[in-house]
Formats: C-alpha cells, sequence, structure tokens
C-alpha cells in the first residue's frame, strides 16, 4: 500500500496517524518531494475530488475534459494532488476526513 502524504498537512497526518493506530504499514510517498508513482496515475486520475480545485486554479480545472487530461496535470504539478491518498492494489481513497482510509482497509 502507497500512503500519498504532505506532512504539512493536518488530515495528512491524521490519516497517518490512524494507520500507525492500527499497525497498517505503508509505503509513504512524498508527492511532493518525489512526485506520484507512474503506475498510481490513472487510478488516482479516475477518483472524483482528486484535484485540489484551488491549487490547480479555474483555467487548469476548466482544461480536464478526460482523465488523460487528469494524469497529465497531476505529473506536471503534483502539488494539484488532493491528500491524503491511500492506494491499495487496484483500490484507492482519498482521506477526507481521514477515516474515509479506514474504509478501504474494511473491505
Amino acid at each position: 500500500m502507497r500512503f500519498y502524504h504532505n506532512p504539512r498537512c493536518s488530515k495528512s497526518r491524521q490519516a497517518l496517524a490512524l494507520l500507525a493506530e492500527r499497525a497498517v504499514e505503508v509505503e509513504i510517498i512524498r508527492y511532493l518531494d518525489v512526485g506520484i508513482v507512474e503506475e498510481d496515475l490513472m487510478l488516482l486520475a479516475s477518483l472524483d475530488g482528486i484535484v485540489r480545485r484551488k491549487e490547480a486554479g479555474a483555467e487548469a480545472m476548466a482544461a480536464l475534459s478526460s482523465t488523460d487530461d487528469v494524469v497529465a496535470l497531476l505529473k506536471s504539478n503534483p502539488k494539484v494532488l488532493e491528500r491524503p491518498v491511500l492506494v491499495a492494489g487496484d483500490r484507492a481513497v482519498i482521506g477526507r476526513p481521514p477515516e474515509e482510509i479506514l474504509a478501504l482497509l474494511e473491505s
């Protein structure tokens, strides 16, 4: 499992704490430093709300007409990725609220 984490984000820190409390081992991806794992891009791009509208801006949001557009945006500007995100195999969830990550683990 991969956990897309921004340590400056309180929701991301809360979600990571929930995982630690349950002794769930994850690979922490500090996506602002290293980008998004290539194999996760299509899965992430398919999630509703994966792009932070405020970070992306109105012009970029208006240009998103396909999953490929979202992939290109995430790849070129990882800062727009909503966080936190937990990827488990072929499933992923945005941890807003942080407890949403637990639902992925339980399903």
